[in-house]
């Protein structure tokens, strides 16, 4: 049996899709469970759309995924003589040939084939060329692409471990380009190469290039490869089942990190669409390694649902040892101009204890710093809806001075002994806890929701407290 080989090969064109972050999780999962290897390589031969940022991007979003690689980056485009020298065999063994035919003279059969209502196939115009013929094209300055002879008859079937046995007529097929005039390798070819050559056991990816597969068995049969097993996951469409866009939101890793998103969450989350690991829904990357498997993997097409991903990243912030969170969390707070690294001593201290009171009310880490602004600034302004219904009430203003009056005087200065003063200053003015409660988080917090009031009141300290009760007192009176 093959050893496990698998690869992810991104072009980089754009940020990381989270359907390209799937293919590249499932690549991975099957290769670390099977003791195989896990190959990254870059498709980079679309020299007019392919950037080098676009690369650097793809690399950190793996890496803060969590997904390492053993063997790569290969990039493609510095992989030509392969493709070259793979090519030139097909021509010498007459698999190939060089077509002369312009883009003037396709463009104009498509625009035949659209008129008569059929679908374009090359008609094979160059396809038996005489050397007079070939002398000719090249005096007048022609530069050949090279195509791929294909059979007219018969079947091309492709055995998919997710999808079965695929079949296409060969009759749809076309003696498609494999070399380009530019001399560079068509997206099939170029794929087709470096997977014989990389050992590459097995092919885990979209659905959408399912349509590709047939063309590149074509190639592997004229080049006399060993095939790899193919596999192609179902589709990610959005809520409305139409084609996954903007329009639908954040639809790349780099979007969700800049959002407060955890890697851990956003991995749970993909892994989920069109793979089940049984009854769990919240699954760590080691158990995913010992539950995944092809088998379990979908043939319809998965939903994307940001509220169900949503839900699993505030799932992660809570359980989230705290060290790393505040360190996952420094740059939403430097983003908001409350921190600046380096945080140390008795600022990290605080930093921390922030992070862990507030981190069980949010699920992002961008609301994590938002709801935390309080805490550092004072200049903050009252919630217009907390107003109305706790400022407006007649005697507020005086009960915020009887608690600060009270807090003032307060020892210790505890947590246990601040809410036992606080019910029974509510027992003594004859009113419900409440009543004296929700003012006071208003008055200290600008907010009407949040953490528990005697954790906020700890946190910002006897003085701060006290000073933030008495302006609000002054801002009702």
């Amino acid at each position: 049996m093959r050893p496990v080989r698998v690869r992810f090969a991104p072009s980089p064109t754009g940020e990381l899709h989270i359907g390209g972050a799937r293919t590249a999780l499932f690549n991975y999962l099957v290769a670390r469970a099977s003791n195989g290897t896990f190959i990254l390589r870059i498709d980079d031969t679309d020299l007019e759309r392919s950037r080098p940022e676009y690369t650097d991007g793809l690399l950190n979003s793996l890496r803060w995924l969590g997904l390492d690689w053993d063997e790569g980056p290969y990039f493609q485009s510095q992989r030509l003589e392969e493709y070259n020298r793979a090519a030139a065999r097909l021509l010498e063994e007459d698999k190939a040939y060089h077509c002369y035919c312009t883009p003037e003279e396709l463009a104009a059969g498509r625009e035949a084939a659209r008129k008569a209502g059929k679908p374009y196939l090359y008609p094979g115009t160059c396809r038996d060329l005489s050397q007079e013929e070939t002398r000719a094209y090249l005096a007048a300055g022609r530069s050949p692409v090279i195509r791929l002879r294909t059979p007219d008859r018969g079947e091309t079937v492709v055995r998919d471990l997710i999808r079965g046995e695929v079949r296409f007529d060969n009759s749809n097929l076309d003696d498609f380009i494999i070399v380009k005039s530019n001399g560079l390798p068509t997206y099939n070819f170029a794929s087709v190469v470096d997977d014989a050559l990389m050992q590459i056991s097995d092919v885990i990816r979209g659905e959408e290039h399912l349509s590709n597969t047939p063309r590149q068995q074509l190639c592997i049969e004229a080049l006399g490869y060993e095939a790899p097993r193919f596999a192609h996951v179902p589709m990610i469409l959005a809520p409305d089942r139409s084609k996954l866009s903007k329009r639908h939101g954040a639809t790349s890793v780099e979007e969700f990190r800049g959002r407060g998103y955890l890697p851990e969450a956003l991995l749970n989350y993909i892994a989920l669409l069109g793979w089940s690991p049984g009854e769990k829904e919240i699954v760590s990357l080691s158990e995913m390694v010992s539950l995944f498997s092809l088998e379990r993997v979908n043939k319809t097409a998965a939903i994307y649902d940001t509220n169900k991903l949503t839900w699993m990243n505030g799932h992660y912030l809570r359980e989230a040892p705290l060290e790393q969170l505040t360190e996952k969390a420094l740059p939403f707070f430097e983003a908001e101009g409350l921190l600046h690294a380096p945080v140390e001593g008795n600022e990290l201290d605080y930093f921390q204890k922030i992070v862990d009171t507030v981190r069980d009310r949010v699920k992002t880490l961008a609301e994590l710093a938002e709801a935390s602004t309080y805490f550092y600034r004072d200049d903050f302004s009252y919630e217009p809806k907390g107003v109305e219904k706790h400022f407006r009430k007649e005697g507020t203003d005086e009960l915020l001075r009887r608690a600060a009056d009270l807090l003032r005087k307060l020892e210790p200065f505890e947590l246990d002994s601040i809410e036992k003063a606080y019910r029974s200053l509510s027992e003594d003015l004859g009113i419900s806890t409440g009543r004296l409660i929700h003012p006071t988080r208003l008055a200290i917090s600008g907010k009407t929701m949040g953490p528990g009031l005697f954790e906020i009141i700890v946190l910002l300290g006897r003085n701060r407290t006290v000073e933030r009760l008495e302006r609000a007192a002054r801002w009702i009176g």
